[in-house]
């Protein structure tokens, strides 16, 4: 079995699971360069927070969960009960320590984990309108702290790589995981563009808040479209506007105080480039203006979030003067 020895040394120990996204056969022709890019997107010497949150993942104490819902909102690993008064403080304090929490929220425990996002409301403008999961091998881009994935598996797919270069996302995963031990959810720290080109492997791709980061989103869309089976169905989540010169809003500088907000398209454009990318039954299933209730600070997220990015005379517009965040969905075929 090829495994984490892949990998450098001061790489390893970050990835604990990993030996078993490489044991999989599907990807074993891309060891090496699957391998090359995790070990440069996870050198401690890139993120020197690294050391630091290991010593939080270290002072989790060691229980078993004997319970573990993926189906509900909060992502549930364990029964409130199990753990005595220090193991409580201990696991509270560790997990505390990895904030900012920003996709959930999950119940660790008798820890709530209360997330800067209510991703349980997102999850359930998309569940209604995507093909059953049941089954499915899933890629989620851009996954987080991996809410969505634990979802996914708990809406039946068979399996789910999740992947974001964020090495504080990968930390939070191996918290969670330490105690979830599921062999079916698999995280990588980096980014779509250090996906092989030709791995059309998954029956379900999900993006969901990325494409808007992208400098060129039909690349996205197409790199997207490289990793589907064919008949595979594509999941885009993304910033919309209703109006804009060529169907693309640029922003100068920033948008809701985001520096890497490079084109926001209209509903008509979204689809327009699903077509172009050889997409077929291109169709928009959700728009929802985001509010202050999904998208808020926490005790878990202490840094500014949506209230402080708009206008605070006029909620419907950004800080900057542009249209306040509006998404939507968009589904289609390979």
């Amino acid at each position: 079995m090829a495994s984490s020895p892949l990998l450098p040394a001061q790489t390893r120990p970050f990835l604990p699971h990993v030996e078993r996204f490489f044991a999989r056969p599907e990807f074993q022709a891309h060891h090496s360069h699957f391998a090359e890019r995790i070990a440069e997107r996870a050198n401690p010497q890139r993120h020197g927070d690294l050391p630091k949150w290991q010593t939080f993942l270290d002072a989790l104490p060691s229980i078993e969960a004997d319970q573990i819902r993926l189906d509900q909102d909060a992502i549930q690993i364990g029964n409130t009960d199990k753990l005595d008064a220090t193991q409580r403080k201990q696991l509270h304090d560790a997990l505390f320590g990895l904030k900012p929490w920003r996709k959930g929220p999950y119940q660790v425990f008798d820890t709530f984990i209360d997330t800067e996002w209510r991703s349980d409301w997102k999850w359930q403008r998309v569940m209604p309108h995507i093909s059953s999961l049941t089954g499915r091998k899933v890629l989620d881009v851009g996954c987080g702290t991996g809410y969505h994935c634990w979802r996914m598996l708990g809406d039946g797919a068979d399996y789910v790589l999740g992947i974001d270069p964020s090495a504080r996302f990968l930390m939070q995963y191996n918290a969670i995981q330490k105690y979830a031990q599921d062999s079916r959810f698999d995280f990588l720290p980096i980014g779509i563009e250090d996906m092989p080109t030709n791995l059309s492997v998954f029956d379900t791709v999900f993006s969901m808040g990325v494409l808007y980061h992208r400098r060129n989103p039909i690349n996205h869309i197409l790199e997207l479209k490289g990793l589907l089976k064919d008949g595979g169905e594509i999941v885009l989540e993304t910033l919309i506007v209703d109006e804009a010169n060529g169907g693309i809003l640029q922003p100068e500088e920033r948008y809701a105080q985001m520096r890497n907000v490079w084109s926001i398209t209209t509903v008509e454009k979204t689809l327009s480039l699903l077509n172009e990318a050889g997409f077929k039954n291109a169709r928009c299933v959700d728009q929802n203006t985001t509010s202050l209730e999904e998208q808020r600070s926490t005790d878990w997220m202490q840094f500014h979030s949506l209230k402080e990015f708009l206008d605070p005379n006029d909620i419907t517009k950004t800080i900057e003067g542009y249209p306040a965040p509006k998404r939507g969905i968009f589904i289609a075929q390979k």
